[in-house]
């Protein structure tokens, strides 16, 4: 039988480039966004008919901006702000170009789903200054008190060197790395399907830190130590240390943790831009069409109160302002834990296996604090040293990351004092921003003892507590030992062919739901999944020359592994 799974990119270099296209489900979104048949089409009678979009992140509006192609009306409903953790705030009384980013603020070339986007609305990215990185003009290592000066991992001695190794030979013994990468490169689906379904069944109760223990190659507790205080790529990983193994081996299978790109002008853009673009190819609908015109005055609905089924196997929203909306269709993108909390559900909106599931996802915590610069003044040389005056900096104190950010030597630039996960982001939590400042200045003032940052800094310090969000409640969701039955039911929610009439007609999307947390990637691949869900429940197909993810699902379902 000829597979419909789409054709693999073709690619001329002897690597072919990776993308964040498995391994629990290796469909090709990018080849699905860039075939000129588009996403499918709706039958002429349902042309111009309402579907709730519940949640204005990224995902919300790429879920809403593809209906709209399709000849539907999307509605959406947001309780706070067009980007949800795509969020750029300026500095008061800085130059408007001066930005930091409060949620997402680096993406891997993988995401090549989320590049078809960028490219769409003609956002340019730059490399990320991360530890280490080509970009990066030198890196600090701070550990007990010790600080090691680097521009490559070569400089730092040879204690990081072995577990640098040490990490790459966990990752070939315990999970078949290159035999992966490979199988990812060239999108050989059943070869990744043959090592994604051994892994597992083997390592689905395993944590991260089990997975290191379980190695010859990390068998020092020193070794291990300094992998959770440093890493390699953005920095450490032991806040991940609780979490499932099989959470990590998605990110660094397909790279998510490489070769970083900020957007110029901060990531809000994208959101924004989408809400306001027109389409060249629209049915239905004029030209000129956008989702900002097709809401009244341009914004989109409050906040969502309510969510009920009623007569009809419909669904039933009411908002913030007390207007109450009927539809055949809805897809709900904003943070899972709503639906338990901040929204008040009827509980046959899904079935009681997908609200187990919702109840037991578990969020990271995270927090940041940026400040604004005269200039990039850690790219002044030490007259003794000839160093960097500042690198980009790990360390074991309060601070742990500190990322700086510039774009020219005689501008105002951008410091992120601090950024920190899980019981880290925690011991932040009760302090305001100066409070905040003033330690991280401190902490960083024993790494830096000649440097004064304060004199530099030309406005007040901006923060966020993503698990203080009132919308965010959290960072992403990081599945623990176990929970991948959890999250292959939100996941494949979508597929409900197999749903009874009365669970069917309301989507889970976002982040959260794929299989890649924490990466905007997840949040337009799970976007298209609910695209297609609409699309399917409203009569709807695709072109037969490019099936949709719906259309080739039981050729690469997710490993389904037994529930006794």
């Amino acid at each position: 039988m000829t597979s419909t799974v789409p054709n693999a990119v073709q690619h001329t270099d002897a690597q072919p480039p990776i993308t964040m296209f498995g391994p629990d489900f290796p469909y090709a979104y990018d080849d699905f966004l860039a075939h000129p048949a588009g996403l499918g089409q709706i039958p002429a009678t349902e042309h111009g008919t309402e579907v709730a979009v519940i949640g204005g992140g990224l995902s919300g509006i790429v879920a809403a901006y593809e209906l709209m192609k399709m000849g539907l009306k999307p509605v959406v409903y947001e309780a706070d702000q067009i980007g949800g953790r795509l969020r750029t705030v300026g500095f008061e009384g800085c130059d408007g170009d001066l930005t930091a980013e409060m949620g997402a603020m680096r993406f891997p070339p993988s995401s090549t789903a989320l590049q078809h986007y960028i490219d769409l609305v003609g956002l340019k990215t730059q490399p990320f200054p991360n530890p280490l990185a080509e970009s990066t003009p030198s890196t600090v290592v701070d550990l007990k008190g010790e600080s090691h000066y680097a521009t490559s991992v070569d400089d730092l001695p040879q204690v990081y060197r072995d577990v640098m190794n040490a990490w790459n030979s966990c990752l070939e013994e315990g999970a078949d790395f290159s035999d992966m990468n490979r199988a990812l490169r060239e999108r050989d689906v059943p070869k990744i399907r043959e090592i994604w379904s051994k892994l597992v069944e083997k390592l689905d109760n395993q944590t991260f830190y089990g997975f290191l223990c379980d190695s010859e190659a990390f068998k020092s507790f020193r070794h291990r130590e300094i992998f959770g205080q440093v890493g390699f790529g953005t920095g450490g990983w032991d806040t991940d240390f609780p979490n499932s193994i099989l959470e990590i081996l998605r990110v660094v299978y397909t790279e998510a943790d490489d070769h970083h790109r900020g957007i110029v002008g901060g990531s809000q853009q994208l959101p924004l831009r989408m809400w306001d673009r027109a389409p060249q190819k629209i049915v239905h609908w004029e030209p000129g069409t956008s989702l900002s015109s097709l809401h009244e005055s341009g914004v989109p609905k409050p906040a969502v109160t309510r969510l009920d089924r009623t007569a009809g196997n419909r669904v039933t929203v009411t908002d913030a302002s007390g207007d109450i909306r009927t539809y055949q269709a809805a897809i709900f993108t904003a943070q899972s834990w709503m639906l338990l909390s901040k929204i008040t559900c009827d509980d046959t909106l899904f079935p009681i296996d997908h609200w187990t599931a919702m109840e037991r996802t578990h969020y990271m915590e995270s927090s940041k604090l940026f400040v604004p610069v005269d200039r990039p003044f850690w790219l002044d040389k030490d007259e003794e040293t000839g160093r960097d005056v500042m690198s980009m900096t790990l360390t074991d104190r309060m601070t742990r990351g500190t990322y700086l950010l510039d774009d020219g030597p005689d501008k105002p630039a951008v410091i992120c004092l601090s950024y920190t996960w899980c019981d880290d982001s925690l011991k932040w939590l009760p302090l305001s921003a100066n409070e905040r400042m003033e330690v991280m200045l401190k902490s960083l003032g024993e790494i830096y003892p000649k440097v004064d940052i304060r004199k530099h800094i030309i406005g007040n310090p901006v923060t966020v507590s993503w698990e203080n969000e009132p919308y965010f409640m959290g960072a992403f969701k990081a599945n623990l030992p176990g929970h991948y039955r959890y999250q292959r039911r939100l996941f494949t929610h979508f597929m409900q062919g197999s749903l009874p009439e009365e669970k069917r007609g309301i989507f889970l999307a976002g982040d959260d739901i794929s299989w890649t947390a924490g990466w905007a990637e997840g949040a337009v691949t799970t976007a298209l999944n609910a695209v297609w869900g609409v699309m399917h429940h409203l009569g709807g197909a695709t072109d037969a020359t490019n099936p949709g993810p719906g259309d080739v699902y039981d050729e690469i379902a997710p490993v389904e592994l037994p529930e006794d």
